[in-house]
């Protein structure tokens, strides 16, 4: 049996929707055992948003992305029903809902890296009580303090910083890496809120086959302008070792150049149907 290359296509955008839906699992453990250090008697209701901001956008994210792939692509003009048409607009509602959830999460982890003191007296972390301590050694990301590493971690002689209410701390230069990763999380974030509006905004365009002329040659610069701070974004990801962050802005972007072959497509085959619908009508 061989495959042609749309199908290949077809195989490939749908083993990256997968993988996006694996790193829904990624966050949620990287996010958990952060929790654990943030929230060590479990974390309250009103702070889950603060807590799994990752995982409640990624998977926010994921449907929202099948919801797209639907009306993009899997469904035909004669499949959308009313009722089709609810359930679509249902499910991105309750996405949007929860990535701008997510969004203020983002904003929260921003504000609470900034909740730092002075650990005044602390020039040694092995003078510190082991295993009451952790030590920030990333955003959301804690090792344990024993014997046996705390002569390891951060910067012997230099001040250390302890968060509001939490037994960790960090040094100078990892809690200025640490507020520079919290600000490209929220601003990833916004940025992709803006694409997704645009996106919208483009496929009821199109619904309505009035994406054309300068309005599609905005909607496309604007996207090229975002895209490229959330290309910037991964790289600064991939730059500081943050691998599951480089890893899912790679995947999303890929998934969303589909959504965005999506609607090129259909508008091809809109401008397509109308050309042939114009060549049927008689001539004066």
């Amino acid at each position: 049996m061989t495959l042609n290359r749309g199908t290949l296509f077809q195989l490939f955008k749908y083993a990256v929707y997968s993988l996006l839906t694996l790193n829904i699992f990624l966050f949620w453990r990287e996010e958990f055992l952060a929790a654990l250090v943030q929230h060590p008697g479990g974390v309250p209701w009103g702070s889950i948003f603060d807590a799994y901001a990752a995982t409640i956008d990624t998977a926010a994210w994921v449907v929202l992305l099948l919801m797209f792939e639907l009306e993009t692509y899997v469904l035909e003009d004669r499949h959308f029903s009313p009722s089709v048409r609810w359930l679509l607009h249902g499910a991105r509602f309750a996405s949007y809902a929860f990535i701008l959830f997510a969004f203020y999460g983002y904003v929260t982890n921003v504000i609470a890296t900034y909740d730092v003191s002075v650990l005044a007296g602390v020039a040694d972390l092995c003078a510190l009580p082991v295993t009451e301590w952790s030590y920030a050694a990333g955003l959301d990301e804690y090792t344990v303090l024993t014997a046996e590493n705390c002569r390891s971690v951060g910067t012997a002689g230099a001040p250390y910083y302890q968060y509001a209410d939490l037994p960790a701390l960090v040094d100078g230069q990892g809690l200025i890496e640490i507020q520079r990763l919290a600000w490209v999380d929220a601003i990833n974030s916004i940025v992709w809120i803006l694409i997704v509006v645009i996106l919208e905004i483009d496929v009821r365009l199109q619904e309505r086959n009035k994406l054309v002329g300068t309005v599609y040659r905005i909607s496309n610069s604007s996207k090229i302008v975002l895209y490229a701070i959330l290309f910037a974004a991964a790289v600064y990801w991939g730059i500081k070792g943050d691998f599951v962050d480089f890893w899912d802005a790679f995947l999303w972007l890929l998934a969303f150049f589909f959504i965005e072959m999506n609607v090129v497509e259909w508008r091809q085959e809109e401008q397509e149907a109308q050309e042939a619908r114009a060549a049927r009508q008689p001539s004066a």
